[in-house]
Parts: C-alpha cells; structure tokens; sequence
C-alpha cells in the first residue's frame, strides 16, 4: 500500500541566500505540518552565491530553534525527494502575479510527474514582498543596507562573500 504522508511537507528553493520572507514562509508552514523539510536546491547547472552546505548551515543556524524543521541539500527533481519519502505535499511560497505564474507552470509539470502530490502556494507577508534573493546580493555589492532583508548573521556573511569577491 503506497500511503502518502500528508502530515509532512517539503518547501523547496535555493535559498541563496535565506531572506526574512524566505525564513517568514518557512516558520509559517511549520505550523501547518508535523514535518517540514526544507529543500536546499543544488542545481548543478546555476552558479551560486554560497554552496548549498553554506545555505543548508545558514537555514540550520536560523531554524535551531523549531523541532519540526529539517533542512536537506538535494541535487535532484524536488518530486524525486518527495516520492522516496511518501511525502504528499509541496508548499512555494510567491510573493506576487508573476511568480505564480512560474511556479503554476511548474507544479503542473511536478503533478505530472507525482501525481499524488499536491502544491499548495502561500503568499508572502506583506513586508517582505518586494524581498527578492538576486536583489539583495546586487545591493550588497554595492554597499547597501540589507539589515532590515536578511537575519544579521546572513548580512554578515553577505558582506564577508562580497569583501571576497572585490
């Protein structure tokens, strides 16, 4: 008997780097499920600015403190993950019209592919709708406050990358 868990849930994303709407979704569909797994995307094809072990502390450090929270790096098909574990439910979080678009797209190719699995969209809270991860790093770059975006220990992190990379 192939028995879905639907008391578990996965939230994927690349999470380069974790931003307070990233951790805001997070902690909101913790308190829906018994299991939460975060999916750290390790995409072999995009170029990252941290590694996915990096992404996968970061959200470990900034997510201690909640027990029904695991964060796992997967380097393969989000459904793959979702499909070994028997877990039913995907949750991708958007913040507005043109990410629901996107991510529409893609959880039809996933039911496809797992069509026992269902995705559910949350919409992000209204303070961090403008959060975007590639804008965050591009103002980093160039010197800009990101304090009020990102957790201090992830904007200490960004400077530290930055000051590298100059």
């Amino acid at each position: 008997m192939n028995v879905i868990k639907r008391r578990e849930a996965i939230l994927p994303g690349s999470f380069d780097p974790p931003t307070n709407g990233h951790l805001d979704i997070i902690r909101r569909s913790a308190l829906l499920y018994d299991k939460l797994y975060v999916i750290v995307a390790d995409n072999v094809q995009k170029h990252y600015f941290f590694s996915s072990r990096e992404r996968q502390e970061m959200l470990a450090d900034l997510l201690k403190d909640s027990p029904n929270i695991e964060i796992h790096v997967w380097s393969g098909l989000v459904v793959e993950f979702a499909r070994q574990r028997k877990i039913g439910v995907m949750i991708r979080g958007v913040r507005a019209l043109v990410d629901f678009g996107y991510e529409f797209e893609l959880a039809m190719t996933n039911k496809q592919l797992y069509p026992e699995l269902e995705v559910l969209f949350m919409p992000t809270s209204p303070e961090y709708f403008i959060l975007r991860s590639s804008g965050i790093k591009e103002m980093a770059a160039y010197g800009a406050d990101i304090s009020m975006m990102v957790p201090a220990s992830v904007a200490l992190k960004i400077k530290e990358r930055v000051t590298l990379l100059t």
